[in-house]
């Protein structure tokens, strides 16, 4: 099984999205609307914290 990953070619800002998408084989773009949706939602910053966090835990 393959490890969570931060991608290396599907990235938009630090690949977190983009490693979640191949971890999961969902398409990129469908999470990230998702992120952006819950970002609006909960005023953006408990999502932009989350995935701060998750760039700096996630290894390349």
């Amino acid at each position: 099984m393959e490890r969570l990953h931060k991608s290396a070619t599907n990235r938009m800002v630090a690949g977190v999205l983009g490693g979640f998408a191949e971890r999961y084989g969902i398409d990129a773009t469908v999470l990230r609307i998702i992120f952006a949706v819950l970002a609006v939602v909960t005023v953006g910053f408990p999502m932009v914290v989350l995935y701060a966090i998750a760039a700096l835990i996630m290894p390349d």
